[in-house]
């Protein structure tokens, strides 16, 4: 588990995983992967689960493996689909979103070919147009 200090501190204060995702307005399994570190905890979500348990967000922050990497992570941007009450996280790794973005490049590059292409045969034809 990432989060033992998390987890310590909702089970000293009695507070079930449940109470937790509600409180967050989000399932409990999806909690429960937040718990174990398979989903990233934003500021804001540490904010709002330390006030439901009174405790300073640093204080239930300390231990955890994962540290601040997920501080700054906000679910409007990246690897985030869905909405506000029914969030899925997806877990995708960093060379299958490398290859995809290569994809774009490639398909952006094609775009911008076929357009030109396009324009020049465009060209082509309003020459033979003025011709007749």
């Amino acid at each position: 588990m990432v989060k033992e200090n998390l987890i310590r501190v909702r089970k000293q204060k009695k507070f079930s995983q449940q109470d937790v995702a509600e409180h967050l307005d989000i399932s409990q399994t999806h909690y429960q992967r937040k718990e174990k570190g398979e989903v990233g905890i934003t500021d804001k979500e540490w904010e709002r689960i330390a006030k439901l348990l009174d405790i300073d967000v640093e204080e239930i922050k300390e231990g955890s493996e994962m540290g601040n990497v997920m501080q700054n992570f906000d679910n409007s941007y990246g690897n985030y689909l869905g909405d506000n009450n029914n969030n899925t996280y997806c877990n995708i790794p960093e060379f299958l979103l490398e290859t995809q973005k290569d994809y774009i490049n490639l398909l952006k590059e094609e775009n911008e070919r076929l357009k030109k292409e396009n324009r020049d045969l465009q060209e082509e034809n309003n020459l033979l147009k003025s011709q007749k």
